[in-house]
């Protein structure tokens, strides 16, 4: 009679205590909502690397008319250290400090961290759609006060136990028809493939910071060349000048002309060297050397015609193989599949739950238990939940598509300004080169007059400023025009592979 009593008190309380009963139904999972995304697709891309042109004004001796820059912003403009991984040999050519910048500037290192994010936030979407499965050993000693829990009975006593068993049981849910999970994981997948286009596009980014800054570096040192070969000419003038002063035949006048002439010199020497430092040092913080300009540029890039391409041929080209376009396709997918995530969560769902085990007092008594569920949920009402999360969906897709065409008419823009730039700045090369030839031929016939004793050094003072004015030009020019090629290699995609088709690096 005491086991009955037992036994009933124990099913009476296992009855008022289900959910935690041995061998219950796995707990229900909530039905699924569709994923949120940021209402932008550009919300991560915050660093840039461009070239521009500013008008020079009208009133200055140059033949230049446009002055060109790299300007980077963002974290295009930093590095992880890359000597430990990398030893630096202290001469750093224009291919070494791309390649060092694609592995090393945080542009694509960040992002390159974003796709394993990415990635993972697919593989939890995706496991929404995979069976789940789980093992648990229970010991359980037990003693309670059934009146506690509202049984009253009076041939039952008010405290059961203590008693004790083993519950050794594995489980398994799997979602067999969920539209909205199914849609989840396709847009965490589309997001994953915009990222990774988005790691391409900041390669070619990295490749236009890295080359520009290391154009600029170019350009600095051979001011610094023209301005050592000025300044060992004036010092030549001045020697001479002083000279003919003892010699009786020039005036005091002509040799503090000279002087002062040389000490200019000194003093543009000594500013463009700090330029060159400061951009050797820009160089370094992009392509993850240590911040210092104790390293020798070594690479020197020539003039070479303009590419072969029609400005119709290249904006194809660009917009078959930009990868921030694919990126922007990508995102544009994503969007579609959460919009299609949130209306699906008006479609019912199916799911399985099961679990299978060992219960008993010792294991020598065990029962195998087991509990199979099937489960169909059907959304009656949520209080505009769902309105809510199509709503927003629809925004994030809508803003992406603008975002798309807005992609488009920027690379054709890229594309179309590059080509403006270029040819502006091969034209610009051409009109240096031939002023400076003038140049130099005019300061040889004023030298020669001076030697002579013809005229005074006035007209060498000005025939050096003007050989220096055009030696300026013609870098400037030259820069300008490399510059102007590196973007379009840029604004056609694949930048690493054109930048050694479109330049002359000797």
């Amino acid at each position: 009679m005491r086991n009955i009593v037992f036994t009933a008190a124990i099913f009476l309380f296992a009855r008022c205590m289900s959910a935690q009963f041995p061998g219950a139904p796995p707990a229900q999972s909530e039905p699924s909502r569709a994923a949120q995304l940021p209402l932008s697709g550009r919300s991560g891309n915050t660093g840039s690397a461009t070239a521009t042109q500013t008008p020079v004004p009208g009133t200055t001796t140059s033949v230049n008319t446009l002055n060109s820059s790299i300007q980077v912003q963002g974290p295009y403009t930093g590095s992880a250290s890359s000597v430990e991984k990398r030893p630096f040999s202290g001469r750093l050519s224009l291919e070494e400090a791309i390649q060092r910048g694609l592995d090393y500037n945080l542009g694509p290192v960040g992002l390159a961290q974003a796709i394993r994010q990415a990635r993972g936030q697919q593989k939890n979407a995706r496991s929404a759609l995979l069976p789940n499965v789980n093992a648990a050993f229970r010991e359980t000693d037990l003693k309670t006060d059934l009146q506690a829990l509202g049984i009253r009975v009076p041939f039952l006593p008010a405290v059961v136990g203590p008693f004790n068993y083993f519950d050794l049981r594995a489980t398994l849910t799997q979602t067999l028809g969920d539209m909205t999970a199914i849609n989840n994981y396709r847009s965490s997948r589309a997001a994953t493939q915009a990222d990774e286009q988005l790691l391409k596009d900041a390669r070619d980014t990295v490749v236009l910071a890295v080359g520009g800054v290391y154009l600029q570096a170019i350009a600095a040192q051979a001011r610094v060349n023209s301005a050592q070969a000025q300044l060992e000419t004036a010092r030549a003038v001045y020697k001479q000048t002083f000279q003919s002063r003892q010699a009786g035949l020039s005036a005091q006048v002509e040799v503090n002309r000279a002087l002062v002439q040389e000490q200019m010199q000194e003093q543009r020497l000594a500013t463009l060297r700090n330029d060159l430092a400061r951009q050797k040092i820009n160089l370094a913080r992009l392509t993850g050397l240590p911040p210092t300009d104790s390293f020798e540029i070594v690479s020197d890039v020539g003039y070479s015609p303009n590419p072969r391409m029609s400005v119709e041929d290249a904006v194809k080209q660009a917009l078959a193989n930009r990868a921030d376009l694919k990126a922007a396709q990508f995102e544009v997918q994503a969007a579609q599949h959460t919009r299609a995530a949130a209306r699906d969560e008006r479609i019912p769902s199916l799911s399985i739950s099961a679990d299978y085990g060992v219960i008993g007092p010792r294991f020598s008594e065990g029962q195998r238990t087991y509990t199979v569920t099937g489960t169909i949920k059907v959304p009656v009402w949520d209080g505009g939940r769902i309105s809510g999360d199509v709503e927003q969906a629809s925004a994030e897709l809508d803003q992406r598509r603008a975002e798309l065409e807005d992609t488009r008419s920027r690379i054709e823009s890229d594309v179309r300004n590059a080509y403006l730039d270029l040819q502006a700045a091969a034209n610009q090369v051409e009109i240096a080169r031939n002023n400076q030839g003038v140049a130099n031929e005019t300061l040889r016939l004023t030298r020669e007059k001076f030697d002579a004793g013809v005229s005074d050094n006035v007209e060498v003072i000005q025939a050096q400023e003007g050989v220096a004015s055009a030696n300026l030009d013609y870098i400037t020019a030259l820069f300008a025009h490399n510059l102007a090629k590196l973007s379009l290699a840029r604004a056609l995609g694949n930048a690493e592979q054109h930048v050694t088709e479109f330049l002359k690096v000797q």
